[in-house]
């Protein structure tokens, strides 16, 4: 992911409410969300980034989930370094309270190239930045993560934040309306754009919320809720690559 917005503990009805852009090189391959059967954990949902394994998000039927975002940072170089997405992927597979696995990916996080990742279980939410200090308890609010750390305030994340807030007024949050601000392709101002260290043609191109370019952009879009008894509700809307066309969309309810 390269976008997340979500509602902690924030709406009488959900628990979470989430929504979530993966952008990513239109040439890498990748398999829809769906349950991991193949794979033999089939209490998994979740997409599958076939060159490497593991995924970007996803939650289980015990009512985990995790997400995870690069942290830009062109001088930050390894050689040969494991998968990001491994770390979202073994927390789905994993027994250990979302605490107890975070100080674990403490431990070795210097061994990947930047990463947020934000790990929930049924009582608590966390977030860990390996360019960050430690994990940190998510308190209830609004929130967001893009390329940088938890609630940076670049202008997309600032407009993703503000769009869900309106929408989590109302008794029922609509999803369209989500997948609407999530397909926003307004780039920010240059005055008001991020410097991360790439071109300034790069970095405006990837301002926006939405994003096309001839080779990279916005695969997908995901929806999530959790509600307080812990039923879950995914819906991922899949795009033409280099388009907002939609290619495909899936809901999955996972009850208690």
């Amino acid at each position: 992911m390269c976008l997340i917005a979500f509602a902690y503990q924030s709406h009488p009805k959900y628990r979470l409410i989430l929504a979530a852009n993966r952008d990513e090189f239109y040439g890498r391959p990748t398999r829809k969300a769906q349950f991991w059967h193949e794979e033999g954990f089939p209490d998994i949902l979740a997409g599958k980034d076939e060159e490497a394994g593991g995924t970007w998000m996803g939650v289980s039927k015990t009512g985990r989930w995790a997400a995870l975002t690069n942290y830009r940072d062109p001088n930050w170089k390894l050689e040969n370094p494991p998968s990001r997405g491994e770390l979202v992927l073994n927390f789905l597979k994993s027994n250990l309270s979302a605490k107890e696995y975070l100080k674990q990916v403490e431990e070795h996080g210097r061994q990947y190239v930047g990463f947020n990742i934000l790990i929930g279980d049924s009582t608590h939410l966390f977030h860990y930045s390996n360019y960050d200090k430690s994990p940190a308890e998510i308190q209830p609010g609004i929130h967001g993560v893009s390329n940088a750390l938890l609630d940076t305030p670049w202008p997309k994340l600032d407009h993703a934040k503000s769009a869900l807030a309106d929408n989590i007024r109302s008794e029922e949050p609509d999803k369209q309306a989500l997948f609407t601000f999530l397909a926003d392709g307004t780039m920010a101002a240059d005055e008001d754009l991020p410097k991360t260290g790439i071109p300034y043609e790069w970095e405006k191109a990837i301002s926006s919320m939405f994003i096309k370019t001839d080779r990279y952009g916005t695969r997908c879009s995901s929806v999530l809720f959790i509600d307080h008894k812990g039923n879950i509700d995914f819906t991922e809307r899949r795009f033409t690559p280099g388009t907002d066309e939609i290619l495909e969309e899936n809901t999955y309810s996972v009850p208690v």
